[in-house]
């Protein structure tokens, strides 16, 4: 059984859409392939409850698709950062519900991704860190960078923090989120000389490509 854990450089940074090309890379090669959400803020209400848009695309990507519980075990109404969204539903974020989760998951599948939320340094509670969450599961990380004026920082920033955090960067994956971004393929070749870990695939802008079916990141799908 393999999981790796997808986190960004910051929010809005293309995470669900690189675990969906994932999660549909994986079932192309004939893998069962779950996809798991374990804290989301920003849900809307429904006849089922609280429900998350990248918790559902996780669910649409995946075979077999999980119960919702399993793949969104803290579903948070405000669209802020979740430990303070946490805060004014008075619950609290901790691990074990989100372990249990995993670890049911675990014999129904190949292969579990698992979406972090919005950045790799952002809290989960007044204790809890993303970092921690990543090394009670034991999986690796899977970056994801989005290319635009800024994102060296951000990208070498972020895979310090996760080094630092003790955790395995087991490799990234740029998305192409400004297409007008100036000397974009001299940006990528600054990460792959800085980043030691291997570059899995491009995403190509939304105006550039004709699905998410996952083709661009069937090297990350080898790789993992």
């Amino acid at each position: 059984m393999n999981g790796v854990f997808v986190t960004g450089t910051d929010t809005g940074i293309g995470k669900t859409r690189a675990s969906t090309m994932l999660l549909r890379a994986h079932r192309a090669r004939g893998r069962r392939a779950v996809g798991m959400k374990p804290v989301a803020s920003g849900c809307r209400e429904t006849a089922q409850g609280l429900r998350n848009d990248d918790a559902d695309a996780l669910i649409d990507a995946s075979d077999p698709k999980p119960p919702y519980a399993l793949c969104n075990p803290f579903a948070l109404p405000l669209p802020i950062a979740p430990h303070l969204a946490a805060r004014e539903t008075r619950i609290e974020i901790a691990l074990a519900p989100i372990e249990t989760a995993y670890r049911r998951l675990v014999p129904t599948t190949d292969r579990i991704v698992v979406e972090g939320v919005g950045g790799w340094s952002v809290p989960l509670s007044e204790t809890l860190m993303q970092a921690d969450l990543v090394r009670a599961l034991g999986i690796p990380v899977i970056l994801v960078v989005g290319l635009r004026l800024g994102c060296l920082n951000h990208a070498l920033l972020t895979a310090r923090a996760i080094a630092l955090d003790g955790c395995a960067l087991a490799g990234w994956i740029a998305n192409r989120i400004d297409p007008s971004m100036a000397y974009a393929d001299a940006n990528l070749d600054t990460l792959r000389a800085r980043i030691e870990a291997p570059l899995l695939g491009v995403i190509a802008h939304a105006a550039e490509r004709a699905d998410d079916r996952g083709e661009a990141l069937a090297l990350a799908a080898e790789r993992l």
